[in-house]
Parts: structure tokens; C-alpha cells; sequence
């Protein structure tokens, strides 16, 4: 890296942001890291607005903001310096600036977010993997409680039978078998 930006992993992922239930990242957050301004950033993107479909990048809503705001706990709009709904970048659309945007630095960060955004994936899949393991043991010690149960409601069916014969009053019994010594 010559002159590059030095930006840390952890200011990378403290600007991932989960709006529309996607990760993403701010158009002048993004434009900060590349050492860019933001307009400069937002007129690349606008100049090759067929490699930025919706799912790639959109624009935030005022009541995105607003809730993304109120997430970073900011409530003044001047204060950040926010004239205009920001535009979000989703991994793809990170990924596509690095296309557009020719500088040296731009190509490095953008390489850097990638690896984070992946890094970010796998960690949700793994968490996903987890719950998954959770759940199914869930399902098993169910599955095996209704089986215990069914055995119990059997087992006690059986000791209840037991009882019964148990508690029932025993007629004296003839012997059986052969007598020896009696007369004939």
C-alpha cells in the first residue's frame, strides 16, 4: 500500500449497517474510507447506474434514516452533515464500486470490506448452523420425551395391572400332582 488510507477492521465493520434486512454500508462512509468525497463517490456510481441494480445499492427512505439515526444514537441530521437520503451499498454493490471507482486506495479498502463482508457471512452461517444443531436436538429430546412418555403411560399401565393381581383375594388353591402314601 504507497498512500493508501489505513482503515481498521473494526471501523469497517462498526459502518455495516442492517437496513431492509440486508448489510450495508453508507455512501459517505464508504466515500471516507476510499478518501473520496461523497458526491465524487455518488456521481461515479450515478454515471454507471447499470451496474448498480436495486440490489446492489438503493437509497435510503426518511424513515430509514430516521430508525439508522436513532440505531447510532445521532438527532441531529446538520450535525452529520446529512443533506440528502443517503445511498446503501450491499456487498455486490461494494464489490461493483471497485469497478468504478479507478483509485489505488479505493481498490485496496474495497478489497479489505469484501474480505470483512465475507468474514461477516460466515459468521452468520455458522450461527445459522448452530441454531440449526440447536433445533434439531430440540426436535429430538421432544420426539424422545413423547416417546418416554408413551413408555411411562405403559409402564404404569403394567404396574397397575400388577397391583390388581396383587390386591385381588386368593382362593386357596387345590394341590396338583401326584399324592404318595395313600391307600388305594
Amino acid at each position: 500500500m504507497s498512500n493508501a488510507i489505513t482503515v481498521s477492521d473494526d471501523i469497517v465493520v462498526s459502518k455495516i449497517y442492517l437496513i431492509r434486512g440486508k448489510n450495508v454500508m453508507l455512501d459517505r462512509d464508504l466515500a471516507q474510507m476510499y478518501g473520496v468525497e461523497t458526491k465524487g463517490l455518488n456521481q461515479a456510481v450515478k454515471r454507471n447506474k447499470e451496474r448498480f441494480p436495486p440490489d446492489f445499492m438503493f437509497q435510503m427512505t426518511p424513515q430509514e434514516l430516521e430508525n439508522w439515526m436513532s440505531q447510532i444514537v445521532t438527532s441531529n441530521k446538520e450535525k452529520m452533515g446529512i443533506r440528502k437520503l443517503p445511498y446503501v451499498f450491499t456487498e455486490m454493490g461494494v464489490a461493483m464500486l471497485s469497478s468504478v471507482l479507478k483509485s489505488e486506495t479505493a481498490v485496496e479498502v474495497n478489497i479489505q470490506i469484501i474480505r470483512i463482508f465475507s468474514r461477516i457471512r460466515e459468521v452468520l452461517l455458522t450461527h445459522n448452523d448452530v441454531l440449526l444443531k440447536i433445533a434439531q436436538l430440540e426436535r429430538t429430546i421432544l420426539n424422545q420425551d413423547e416417546k418416554v412418555n408413551k413408555h411411562e403411560e405403559e409402564i404404569q399401565m403394567i404396574f397397575n395391572a400388577l397391583k390388581q393381581l396383587l390386591n385381588q383375594p386368593q382362593e386357596p388353591r387345590k394341590k396338583i400332582g401326584f399324592k404318595i402314601g395313600m391307600d388305594n
